[in-house]
């Protein structure tokens, strides 16, 4: 599932595909920018925030990408197959001589003046990957309603960017508290700590191909065993034994351990 780790990685790899080159190809696959056409402008980079993916391309336009739930980005060399799913599947083609860039499922993009970028980021909190990261701010935001569910908060990209539904459950597990625990009733040293290990984990997996969230002692990173609770219903917590359970939550499903986190449960 992408979050603020794998976007990071995409904009990485796309960055070192693309950037300092001349697209020769460009086949955006959506109706308001299927005319767009980029050949012959240079990319100046590729860079993420929160979620989202800027591409910078020479003109003052931006490619803005956000990856959702099952969106992706492959990059291809000349002769490879293209592995990343249907042809209907795909939105955006970008290419040099060197490489091709390849969007599937892209539920949104679109081209941007690069100094109206802030219409389409601005609003996010700060991004534990990025060069903005504030935890006394991300704290701030995350305790501002203090009726809010914690895990409907941490959700919350204004609060800060790049936490999806894994991170959420696995920072819940953390934290020993529910996800539908209020975030005003947490402990302050527990939230502060919250944002902290937030930051954390999303840099100790940013170079990672599969995420790990889990002690060395718990997993010996064996399948399985890489996350606390997420994805693991009915299995036996890592830490104590009894079944993970899972519930909805604002359309979300929710891993959470009844044993070892407190709080409010559906």
């Amino acid at each position: 599932m992408p979050e603020g780790d794998t976007v990071l990685r995409t904009a990485g790899r796309l960055h070192a595909a693309l950037a300092d080159r001349t697209l020769t190809r460009c086949d955006l696959r959506v109706p308001r920018f299927a005319t767009a056409d980029l050949t012959g402008r240079t990319v100046l980079g590729v860079v993420p925030r929160g979620k989202h993916l800027l591409m910078r391309v020479e003109g003052g336009l931006t490619l803005h990408s956000h990856l959702r739930m099952d969106g992706a980005w492959r990059v291809y060399d000349p002769g490879d197959r293209w592995r990343g799913g249907p042809a209907h599947q795909i939105r955006a083609v970008l290419g040099n001589a060197e490489h091709t860039a390849v969007g599937y499922r892209l539920p949104v993009l679109e081209l941007l003046r690069t100094r109206d970028e802030e219409k389409a980021v601005g609003p996010l909190g700060p991004d534990p990957l990025g060069p903005d990261w504030d935890a006394a701010t991300a704290l701030r935001n995350l305790l501002a309603e203090p009726t809010r569910p914690l895990g409907e908060a941490l959700l919350d990209q204004r609060n800060l960017a790049g936490i999806g539904n894994v991170y959420k459950a696995e920072l819940c597990f953390l934290a020993r508290v529910t996800p539908w625990l209020p975030v005003g009733e947490l402990p302050a040293p527990v939230a502060t700590r919250l944002v902290t290990t937030a930051r954390q984990l999303l840099d100790a997996n940013r170079d990672r191909p599969v995420r790990v969230t889990t002690a060395p002692a718990h997993r010996g990173h064996a399948p399985g065993e890489r996350l606390w609770v997420y994805g693991r219903t009915g299995r036996p917590c890592l830490r104590c034994g009894t079944p993970v359970r899972v519930a909805d939550q604002k359309g979300r499903p929710t891993y959470w351990c009844p044993r070892c986190q407190s709080g409010p449960t559906p």
